[in-house]
């Protein structure tokens, strides 16, 4: 099925063959049959594209600031890679969507159902259940169409409170403006809507406002003036998008005391203090569609707010803006400017620079129905496997995989096969860029008679029964960390990997870095015991985020405090015998106290070591910072960069130029011993150990 997606770099729209999305529990596969591009949104995110860097830059400070940190921390090389890979994904056009259920047998929409979403412009999307709403019979799939930008309109009518009779500006009359208008008549308000541009004053006037030209020079106050009897206005809706503050102090001043005004576009918000206080005015900014908006449980976990407390969400909104459309209260007919096939993407998107442009309608009508529903894209179809060693499928392509694994997988002389990935897009994107065979949304692609290794970098729960499978096809296995999220998972893999009797990896990266090794060489030639001070200063994630859900992401330690494990049995090269983890105690500050945490290692040859795993920490600070002590010498490893030996003879330091935390001489040990049939560069006993290990410690302090 294809795609509409631009180019971050240049802002080139791209229609793109992209495998059918795997079905995926609490979401609906949909068959497109319309879908309105968002003249507002889609034209500010092609302009961003087009821009240069320094535009870029200029018009997202605070992420310029995050790049300026980054740099201090982890180097100009590495930050530049960073952000080279941020801009260079694809990224998904389009938000409101109508077509046809294809699968959706778990979340009440039948298949075959007509039903609208904010899915993207695609001929296939999948879209969490809660973002789908049920067209009523009377309402036509075009028509449809505007639902969402609807929602968008209705939201910030919502904040406003209108009652019956109230006079309220609309100011921008945009798509969204004149929905805005159509609602606010549906609710029995007087509308005064106010543009620039004539036609769609005109269209207003069609929809019951009166309006203000302001290409004609007529003076927007003195109409507000006039329509609210010399009162002021009762409330303003902002629906322009424009940098000046003058929107904001226009809209101050033709409201009434006590009035009220609502933001849904973007205009500057250089705001007078008194222009509020003398009329005690209240402001608010809408956000998106309503109520459950980037709450990530309810709409990708699903879970929906109860209806006697929060009358309207999202989905209710969307609701609300059919059953206007199926009463004959919206009527979007004429504000369709344009049409054009999936097929003329390119030329509807030209249209973003036709200022008189305002509904343009995608059709997909003419899709072929064989290509819709397979999961697999042939990206080469003159590659050839032999049966030889070294033929790498990958599971998962997200931002770890894209832009470290399979780059240092490729260096290292893999063929790679397949990219497997739930929604597809990354596939795609990724095994173009890196000359992958094919991409797909189904697992069995990765586990054909192609392969023989498979490179799993999914999310944490997946890793278990991904890498088992991998091995029940006897295929060589290489976990992103963590190898799995607790000791059934584990001992079921260790099973798996003694009947296969192929290699199992976890990418422990870290041992491999070059000061790593070199610190491995200096303490091998010392017998007496060491003590280790090891610290990651590892940054706040939020609880939401789901690495910090414990059936999902297994938590921080589990999920990245374990290379630290690791790294302290491979430098103290004896079996670890004990170990005891303490947290932040309970309080009313932080939300999460387990990646907070002192965890002490102890092993057999009398070695000892502590890791601070602190997530509470500053970005100014630099992440990770590694101390031995042995024999009167002291060996301290800078964020990977600097390596100093303090009273260690014949050694004083060794520094980087960039940071190198052993990726690539990862990946190149493992395909040398996938290669040449040799053992697992971390011992099979090792990798079983670090993985009970760190799911011990996350048990305790948890308990």
């Amino acid at each position: 099925m294809r795609q509409i997606f631009q180019d971050l770099k240049n802002g080139e729209m791209q229609l793109n063959e992209i495998p059918y999305p795997k079905v995926k529990r609490g979401n609906v596969n949909i068959k497109t049959t319309k879908t309105l591009v968002s003249i507002g949104t889609e034209r500010m995110l092609v302009d961003f594209g087009k821009a240069g860097w320094v535009e870029k830059a200029r018009s997202q400070p605070d992420k310029v600031k995050m790049v300026l940190d980054k740099v201090k921390t982890d180097g100009l090389s590495a930050t530049y890679d960073a952000v080279k890979s941020k801009l260079d994904q694809p990224l998904p056009l389009g938000y409101c969507n109508v077509g046809t259920v294809l699968d959706g047998s778990d979340t009440g929409f039948e298949k075959g159902a007509r039903v609208v979403s904010n899915g993207n412009h695609a001929e296939v999307v999948r879209v969490p259940k809660n973002l789908v709403a049920a067209i009523p019979e009377s309402v036509d799939d075009e028509s449809a169409s505007f639902t969402v930008l609807g929602a968008i309109a209705m939201q910030g009518i919502r904040l406003i409170k209108p009652t019956l009779g109230e006079t309220v500006v609309v100011t921008g009359l945009g798509l969204i403006g004149l929905l805005a208008v159509q609602i606010l008549k549906a609710n029995g308000c007087r509308v005064l809507g106010i543009d620039f541009d004539t036609a769609k004053c005109e269209l207003a006037k069609q929809f019951g406002a009166e309006v203000v030209d302001l290409s004609k020079s007529e003076d927007a106050l003195v109409a507000a003036d006039a329509f609210s009897r010399g009162r002021g206005v009762d409330a303003v809706l902002i629906t322009a998008s424009s940098k000046s503050n003058d929107i904001m102090h226009q809209a101050a001043t033709m409201c009434r005391k006590r009035g009220r005004i609502v933001l849904v576009g973007v205009v500057g918000l250089e705001l007078s203090r008194a222009d509020f206080y003398e009329k005690e005015l209240t402001f608010q900014v809408s956000c998106s569609y309503g109520p459950g908006r980037y709450d990530e449980e309810y709409e990708d976990k699903g879970k929906d707010y109860p209806f006697a407390f929060v009358r309207w969400t999202e989905q209710r909104n969307f609701e609300a803006i059919l059953d206007l459309m199926a009463a004959g209260a919206i009527d979007v007919k004429p504000l369709v400017s344009h049409r054009f096939s999936i097929d003329d993407a390119k030329a509807a998107y030209e249209k973003l620079d036709d200022r008189s442009s305002l509904g343009i309608v995608l059709d997909y009508s003419k899709s072929n129905e064989e290509n819709l529903t397979k999961a697999t894209v042939v990206l080469n179809e003159n590659r050839n496997f032999e049966a030889s060693n070294g033929n790498v499928a990958f599971l998962g392509g997200g931002n770890y995989a894209s832009r470290v694994l399979i780059p240092a997988f490729k260096e290292a002389g893999a063929n790679l096969t397949s990219i497997v990935t739930s929604g597809g897009i990354s596939a795609v994107h990724h095994g173009k860029k890196n000359g992958f065979a094919s991409a797909s949304t189904d697992m069995e692609q990765a586990l054909d008679a192609n392969t023989d290794t498979v490179v799993i970098a999914t999310q944490h729960n997946l890793h278990a029964p991904q890498a088992i499978a991998a091995l029940e096809n006897g295929k060589h296995v290489f976990v992103e960390k963590p190898l799995a999220l607790n000791h059934s998972e584990i001992d079921a893999i260790e099973a798996a990997q003694k009947t296969a009797n192929t290699i199992v990896m976890v990418g422990y990266n870290r041992r491999f870095a070059p000061q790593i090794q070199k610190m491995k060489e200096l303490l091998d030639k010392k017998a007496a015991p060491k003590t280790f001070i090891m610290t990651m200063n590892a940054g706040e994630i939020p609880m939401e985020h789901w690495t910090q859900d414990p059936s999902v992401g297994g938590g921080r330690i589990i999920g990245e405090a374990c290379h630290y494990i690791d790294l302290m049995r491979f430098l103290a090269g004896s079996k670890i015998t004990s170990f005891n983890a303490v947290k932040m105690g309970d309080n009313d500050y932080v939300e999460v106290t387990e990646d907070k945490a002192i965890i002490t290692l102890t092993f057999e040859d009398g070695s000892v070591g502590s890791i601070h795993y602190f997530a509470n920490g500053g970005k100014a600070f630099p992440k990770e910072r590694v101390e031995v002590f042995c024999d009167d010498g002291v060996l301290q490893l800078d964020n990977f960069r600097k390596l100093t030996g303090f009273g260690w003879k014949g050694f004083s330091k060794m520094n980087l130029w960039s940071q190198d935390k052993g990726q690539a001489n990862c990946s190149q040990a493992f395909m040398d011993a996938v290669k040449q049939g040799g053992a697992s560069p971390i011992p099979q006993d090792e990798i079983f150990e670090v993985a009970r290990i760190s799911v011990d410690i996350a048990e305790q302090l948890r308990s």
